[in-house]
């Protein structure tokens, strides 16, 4: 593992280090998002495997437009007043998941603590629509904690995605410096409600390291995410996406990733990811198909 000082971006370890490769399905995917007026979290969260997944005609489409009404200090998604919403977005990302032919989606949002309902609303016309377009799509929503309304929740749970995924990003003790408008208790009770609401959906979270916690705060984190019933669980690295960002505390080597992909198989997820380069939505589909592990790509670009 490698300290990393203050607010300095120190060079990152050859782990970290990514190759730069565009595609012709590279510009295919960016020219169709942007003739459908849509964002991506791959692009605005500036993610290091957004040029792999965009290669391979996949991506994590983010929905109720690109600025958050949080001030989580991690996050490179752009913070101001926030934008109108886009009533012909569910059908266009229904209509992009048709053409790129896609059998597992993600669609996530911004938070939009402006309105009444934190977008569930148009989080469910988004699914419905993806499911009258693409029977055969399996659906991942990655939502906000809508502030703890269970009505909210509901709106989403009852359009019966396949995956309810919201991230607890952290360990309890970091919170109040990386998601100071959030709380981990209610992160926990809204992926517990889902299962109560219905469970045939599967509950998904993530998490990043290097942000200064300690190992025995992270397997507790997982043993929180198992006592809510979480079924599915996300480990990368934290990269600060600038000097203005939390710092990265540590680069956590990929032996350590492994880790915590053992431990928390013992614990009983039945899908982990856990490696530097893991995001939420990377390699999503594996989870479904029963795939326990992630897949290294060779030729990812950043």
């Amino acid at each position: 593992m490698e300290k990393v000082k203050g607010n300095s971006i120190k060079k990152k370890p050859e782990w970290l280090k990514i190759r730069v490769r565009r595609t012709s399905e590279l510009i295919e995917v960016e020219n169709m998002l942007k003739r459908l007026s849509l964002n991506t979290v791959c692009d605005e969260a500036n993610c290091p495997n957004r040029m792999e997944c965009f290669g391979r005609k996949t991506a994590t489409f983010m929905i109720l437009g690109k600025v958050c009404t949080r001030n989580c200090t991690f996050c490179n998604v752009e913070k101001k007043a926030p934008q109108q919403v886009d009533d012909s977005e569910p059908e266009h990302v229904a209509m992009a998941v048709k053409e790129l032919g896609l059998k597992h989606v993600v669609v996530t949002s911004v938070t939009r603590d402006d309105l009444d309902d934190g977008g569930a609303g148009h989080f469910a016309r988004v699914i419905e629509k993806i499911k009258t377009a693409n029977s055969h799509t399996v659906i991942e929503v990655l939502v906000p904690d809508f502030k703890g309304s269970q009505k909210a929740l509901e709106m989403v749970a009852s359009a019966k995605p396949h995956i309810i995924n919201h991230n607890v990003e952290t360990v309890p003790r970091l919170y109040p410096k990386v998601r100071p408008m959030a709380d981990y208790k209610r992160s926990l009770k809204l992926l517990q409600n889902v299962r109560t609401m219905d469970k045939s959906i599967y509950t998904k979270s993530g998490i990043m390291l290097g942000l200064g916690e300690k190992k025995e705060e992270v397997l507790s984190l997982f043993m929180d995410l198992r006592a809510v019933g979480c079924d599915f669980i996300t480990v990368g690295q934290y990269l600060a996406p600038s000097k203005n960002h939390h710092p990265v505390i540590e680069y956590i080597h990929p032996d350590v990733f492994g880790f915590y992909k053992s431990e928390a198989e013992k614990m009983g997820f039945a899908y982990v990811a856990s490696a530097p380069f893991v995001r939420s939505s990377y390699q999503a589909e594996l989870a479904m198909r029963g795939e326990n592990q992630i897949i290294e790509a060779k030729d990812q670009a950043f």
